[in-house]
């Protein structure tokens, strides 16, 4: 990268350091149970909600007894069920017709984060209703105060119950609109382990290591605040500590309640210490090929990490050692390649592939100025790349490397 390029990036990154204490962070209210959202609305005099899901999280009957209490309590509530795993403009539209049809008032997400996602999507059209999604991408481009949003996370990863991005996919461009804007942090998070009982194993994975990319990403940065690093820190520590036991046992209720709180924390911090490449890589990835994003955070998490050297060596050295995989006698160098091998062996005995199939030679130029133009300037990154650099990632984890 040329040095007026490194110069716009980090004063951009610095300038968002400097105002991290004055812009509008605030933190969702905390609820434990599911059934306490009933009170809630009540108080606020709601009686017609839309709940956003995903079809398989609807055909396993998770949301039936929140459904079943809202009917109870006299508060309507219209169901769409289609959200893809990386929610499209779409599914923002027929959410948002049947929003408008029923005449809603609150928007409750249940699911993952795509859920969460479609959900503020429709947050910010209703608050928008003459602007498309493509012109409300980027920061700050949704001011106004969206409707009550209220989520509810069944996968323990992407702590969007937390955070003020939202990241939509158009599928006719290949690309994903990534919107940040304060309004669309969740006014009410619910945060529930029971509603995590019934995930997959693969997606107690893929999504677990989401949130821990989300730590490490955090935790590395150059925005950091005090409050970010012990955050991101006691996230880590405790994915590490609970992650294989909720993969293994998945009624475990301290697993799933440690995961929950790992990856609320985690989102808490990366909405306001931001990600890096690992991310950007990963969200080009999903717009192109639809591409697990847990998934594929997982499988490039290590391989980025490396790419740092010594930049970020000093921070991963703190997380080894928070993680319990990493000695304070150790060298950063030595603590942080420990770390780096705790994530890899951590992917391998959940099952997580080293490599991602389909990535096409073709793409990749393509797909590495997308992730550029995502990261660059904002994401306060150890080491700055250009896209050009960051062709090598998709290499690396594309399975023909192998064939």
């Amino acid at each position: 990268m040329l040095l007026p390029e490194k110069i716009l990036c980090r004063g951009v990154q610095f300038a968002f350091r400097l105002a991290i204490p004055i812009l509008p962070y605030r933190e969702p209210e905390i609820l434990h149970r599911v059934a306490d959202v009933i009170p809630l609305l009540q108080k606020k005099q709601i009686t017609s909600v839309l709940l956003v899901t995903d079809p398989g999280v609807f055909r396993q009957g998770i949301p039936a007894p929140l459904i079943s209490l809202l009917e109870q309590a006299g508060i309507h509530c219209s169901v769409y069920d289609q959200t893809c795993p990386n929610p499209t403009t779409d599914n923002v539209a027929e959410a948002k017709a049947l929003y408008i049809e029923n005449n809603c008032q609150a928007l409750i997400a249940f699911g993952g984060g795509s859920s969460m996602d479609c959900a503020k999507g429709v947050g910010a059209c209703i608050a928008y209703p003459k602007k498309s999604l493509s012109q409300m991408k980027g920061l700050l481009k949704v001011l106004r105060r969206i409707p009550l949003l209220i989520a509810i996370p069944t996968t323990a990863g992407t702590g969007s119950e937390a955070t003020l991005t939202a990241v939509i996919t158009d599928r006719k461009a290949k690309h994903k609109y990534t919107m940040n804007d304060f309004t669309l942090i969740p006014r009410v998070a619910v945060l529930d382990p029971k509603m995590t009982y019934s995930l997959p194993p693969h997606l107690t994975a893929t999504t677990g290591m989401d949130a821990l990319t989300h730590s490490v990403e955090a935790y590395i940065g150059g925005s950091t605040t005090k409050r970010t690093r012990s955050l991101a820190i006691q996230s880590a520590k405790l994915i590490f500590e609970n992650i294989q036991t909720a993969y293994a046992l998945p009624e475990n209720a301290d697993a799933r309640e440690a995961m929950l709180k790992a990856a609320y924390m985690a989102g808490v911090a990366f909405s306001r210490s931001y990600v890096g490449y690992v991310h950007a890589v990963a969200h080009s990835l999903g717009g192109q090929y639809n591409t697990p994003h847990g998934l594929a955070n997982a499988v490039l998490l290590p391989i980025v990490l490396k790419s740092y050297g010594a930049s970020a060596a000093k921070k991963l050295h703190d997380l080894g050692i928070a993680a319990g995989v990493a000695e304070k006698t150790q060298s950063h160098k030595e603590g942080a390649a420990a770390f780096i091998q705790a994530v890899e062996n951590l992917n391998r005995q959940l099952g997580i592939p080293q490599t991602l199939p389909n990535i096409q030679p073709g793409d990749i130029p393509r797909m590495a100025r997308h992730a550029a133009r995502e990261a660059n300037p904002l994401y306060p990154v150890p080491k700055l790349m250009t896209a050009r650099e960051l062709e090598t990632f998709y290499r690396q984890v594309s399975d023909r490397r192998k064939a």
